[in-house]
């Protein structure tokens, strides 16, 4: 398909085009014809490669609300709903999310589960048997020896990247949103706290309206508005944490296995729900006796046939920290500094061989192939979506984007209606200053 060159002006201009910078765009397009406050066309999304060039491309997909930030139970709410809009085009498989625990981690779950279920969002909650019970109706060989409590998000599920990506990419170009790929950003003008133009490797473009969804560029383009790198964290207990960096770079660990005649399927034979399992108190230790002392058990999984091109299952455990800076160009996949460490594998397949008995031996059907990537986090690894100009609005998502399909449309209602979003309001950036900073948390992984 055609795609435009840089125009002199944009009403609303969407800076990068992955998961939340295309959604936005859609959403933007969508309420601006609803509401007669403008036309698709004013609304041009810009990346410097094109859709699903970074993160969301090669994201493994899985759409859950396993979170112990409680305000993200109704994004994730609202995100189900825009892929339930249209689950073929976008690849949705509503399946579930299956969460396996230790004891350790019962009041977690609670509390997960009931507020997940306050906002609509349906979790069922099992406990000591009965969770035992539950995984053994799923998949008959589990390992339930360490399986403490489970909670089943019946909302939930994964979305095939490859479809998602074309399917959104249909859609912008069904409500006639001006795509312009292949140009770069580099750098902002700015007067009295308003963005006056974007500049680029093509020259400059004046907006109305900026949203930047720059995923793991956010921090350049934070630099660039000239906002602060490091800042102080202030806690609800009335804690505080000095000079903070205010973005971490972490490396992503996901992998793939081939089945080769291994059913993944449940009991009754259908898709089985997306599996994630953290034992605290149990090590990794592969088939042939090699334990992973450094490293606790944290893996998830999901069917991905899309993904690896055969029957086979996708999955990873938790990223490395890097810190403050990272080297962006080329981006994951294609960088050779953050491909999967070679203990990765071993790692991965012994969590598999542990969980099932089907997933014996499964260490010599793992998928060899580039599958890295990086993601810029903000200090308390919670989303940040706010104004960080008069006319510059950020979503920055700590890597939770590929699930978050609906930020783009709570974003686009309050940017065309100027009406504040509640479900929005705990992720401004002024938390940080005023008590509101999170960090409850009992995991080792920055994403809970």
């Amino acid at each position: 398909m055609t795609r435009q060159r840089l125009p002199s002006h944009a009403g609303y201009l969407v800076v990068g085009a992955g998961m939340h910078g295309m959604s936005t765009a859609w959403h933007l397009a969508m309420a601006l014809e609803r509401t007669g406050r403008g036309r698709a066309a004013d609304v041009m999304l810009l990346d410097k490669t094109g859709p699903g060039a970074g993160a969301t491309g090669i994201a493994c997909g899985c759409v859950r609300n396993l979170y112990m930030t409680s305000p993200l139970h109704a994004i994730l709410r609202h995100s189900v709903d825009v892929w339930e809009s249209d689950p073929v085009n976008l690849g949705f498989q509503q399946v579930g999310y299956v969460s396996v625990g230790e004891a350790n981690q019962q009041a977690d779950y609670e509390k997960i589960h009931a507020s997940q279920n306050a906002v609509g969002y349906a979790s069922d909650l099992y406990v000591g048997g009965e969770a035992k019970a539950f995984l053994k109706r799923l998949w008959p060989d589990f390992n339930t020896e360490r399986a403490d409590v489970v909670l089943h998000e019946k909302p939930s599920g994964y979305a095939g990247t490859h479809a998602a990506v074309r399917g959104l990419t249909e859609k912008l170009d069904h409500w006639g949103v001006r795509q312009v790929y292949g140009v770069a950003v580099t750098g902002y003008d700015t007067t009295g706290g308003r963005v006056t133009a974007v500049r680029t490797d093509e020259g400059e473009i004046k907006a109305d309206c900026v949203v930047i969804c720059a995923g793991a560029w956010a921090p350049r383009h934070w630099q660039w508005l000239g906002r602060p790198a490091t800042l102080d964290l202030h806690y609800a207990d009335g804690g505080v944490t000095r000079g903070q960096d205010m973005w971490t770079f972490w490396r992503l660990l996901e992998g793939e296995v081939y089945l080769n005649g291994t059913a993944y399927r449940t009991a009754d034979g259908r898709d089985p729900p997306v599996l994630h399992v953290e034992l605290m108190g149990t090590p990794v230790v592969t088939e042939d006796g090699r334990a992973f002392l450094d490293k606790h058990f944290y893996t998830y999984v999901r069917y991905a046939a899309e993904r690896v091109g055969a029957p086979g299952v996708q999955g990873g455990t938790i990223p490395i920290r890097l810190g403050p800076e990272a080297v962006l160009e080329p981006y994951g996949h294609a960088n050779d500094l953050y491909q999967a460490d070679d203990w990765f594998a071993d790692y991965y397949c012994a969590t598999l061989a542990y969980l099932m008995e089907r997933f014996k031996g499964c260490r010599q059907r793992f998928r060899q192939r580039r599958n890295g990537g990086i993601g810029a986090f903000t200090p308390d690894n919670v989303p940040i979506f706010d104004w960080v100009a008069d006319n510059a609005y950020l979503i920055a998502d700590s890597n939770h984007g590929y699930k978050m399909i609906g930020v783009g449309k709570l974003v686009a209602e309050h940017l065309v209606t100027g009406r504040k979003i509640p479900e929005l309001e705990p992720f401004a950036f002024g938390r940080y200053a005023e008590g509101r900073t999170f960090g409850e948390r009992n995991s080792n992984c920055p994403w809970v």
